[in-house]
């Protein structure tokens, strides 16, 4: 049974729509419509078709009174009858002699009307009927079968219905598609400032520049609003200052390491001094490496990226190097960002993919409305379960996969950060050349 309930639910909320516009538009409208529906169920339930059924009955008495006399008194006096039938009941009465009832009957929209004079004929007469209520707009053809012919009646419609259930329904009509319109405007308004406020988060997120962005709408997302644009500008002073930081730290590095590096040339050639040297380049490249990461996308203006040109610009640089790199690129590949930034995401897993493999194979296409920029290799590869663990800062994984491997495990984790800033991501996956397939994904 609690499986059952779970099933039913989660087939209503496929019909159900995602957005908020939507899903308050339905707060709206859902319960006029059924205020509505159950209104006009009452009404033609209720009072309409009581009062339909009283005048169909009224109208058939008549025209059995009629009947009846004219079976009385015979055709010689039914123009007494007749005009007696026209002045006091309202009925325009003929005799047809020799005239059968029709066969052919046209059944009017409202099948309730029929339904009501046919009910109420039937227990006023003995005598087989016909009528129509579809021919004239505003009358009722009723006739009915007498000794020697036909007599025909003409009765108005408003003595045999009741004509205000049109009026009635285009009044409810009328009323919901009010309601709905204000509804529709009112809702748009609210949905506005929160569709606003989600765009500028992500663009912030994206480390793209908003627009300005000022609160709006109602008192609840004014305050959101306000809370964050304290949170962006706390986040871009963090930011600005870890970047004064970081310049301050590269300078005060960089310069005892430059010392450093003039006393080793002046020092004569020994095996000390080439020691010193590799630890001296290895410091440089780990220092690298952590303003890199550190320094992450400051500095840096958004703007379209050709990604195909990127990608060719890092192949090349890699293979003045003597790699050998395979390209399969798809042209024309543009996404909005920071260039350094993307460059430096796919230099890092160019270079991760040469340093762990003999080659790289470098392809670039458009998935859907995103961009895959996937790099391969032929090396020793990464197990499932340690995948996660690579995109770790300072994270070197098993010591087969790191051997004769310079660096303090930040390229990856360098990759994901540019990636995600630009609202994308970068996996790892098996590759077709038997290495390791890192895949970098941007929205296109």
């Amino acid at each position: 049974m609690r499986w059952r309930r779970l099933r039913i639910r989660l087939g209503i909320k496929r019909f159900l729509p995602t957005s908020l516009f939507g899903r308050s538009l339905l707060i709206f409208i859902l319960p006029v419509a059924m205020m509505q529906v159950a209104v006009t169920w009452a009404f033609f339930e209720e009072h309409w078709e009581t009062v339909t059924s009283r005048l169909s009955d009224s109208v058939a008495g008549d025209v059995a009174m009629v009947a009846e006399l004219h079976q009385r008194y015979g055709a010689a006096e039914f123009p007494a009858v007749s005009a007696m039938a026209f002045d006091t009941m309202g009925l325009s009465v003929d005799f047809r002699p020799g005239e059968d009832l029709p066969v052919s009957r046209r059944t009017a929209f409202f099948r309730t009307l029929d339904r009501t004079l046919r009910n109420a004929l039937t227990n006023r007469l003995d005598a087989p009927f016909w009528f129509d209520t579809t021919r004239y707009p505003e009358y009722v053809d009723i006739r009915v079968a007498v000794d020697g012919g036909v007599l025909r009646f003409i009765a108005v419609r408003e003595r045999v219905f009741a004509t205000t259930g049109h009026i009635f329904i285009l009044w409810i009509l009328g009323a919901s598609t009010l309601l709905t319109a204000v509804s529709v405007i009112f809702i748009r308004n609210q949905v506005k400032p929160i569709r606003r406020l989600a765009e500028a988060a992500d663009a912030f997120g994206r480390g793209q520049d908003a627009e300005p962005f000022k609160p709006a709408g109602a008192r609840e997302v004014r305050q959101a609003a306000r809370a964050f644009i304290d949170m962006r500008e706390r986040l871009t002073r963090h930011i600005e200052q870890r970047t004064a930081l970081l310049a301050g730290v590269s300078h005060d590095l960089r310069t005892p390491l430059t010392r450093l590096r003039l006393q080793l040339a002046l020092m004569p050639d020994s095996p000390e001094r080439r020691a010193a040297e590799a630890d001296l380049k290895e410091m440089e490249e780990a220092l690298n490496e952590y303003l890199a990461f550190a320094r992450g996308q400051t500095g840096e203006e958004t703007g379209p990226v050709d990604l195909t040109a990127l990608c060719r610009e890092i192949a090349q640089k890699a293979g003045r190097g003597g790699a050998e790199i395979t390209l399969d690129l798809e042209e024309d590949l543009i996404a909005q960002g920071r260039r350094g930034a993307l460059s430096r995401a796919v230099s890092n897993l160019v270079q991760n993919a040469l340093a762990y493999g003999g080659g790289a194979a470098l392809t670039a296409r458009r998935t859907g409305r995103r961009i895959e920029i996937r790099v391969d290799d032929d090396g020793p590869g990464i197990p499932p379960e340690l995948r996660e663990e690579a995109f770790k800062p300072f994270s070197r994984l098993d010591p087969a996969r790191n051997a004769n491997r310079t660096g303090v495990g930040l390229g990856l984790a360098i990759a994901r950060d540019a990636a995600r800033a630009h609202g994308g991501d970068v996996r790892l996956e098996d590759s077709a050349l038997g290495g390791l397939t890192a895949v970098l994904s941007l929205p296109g």
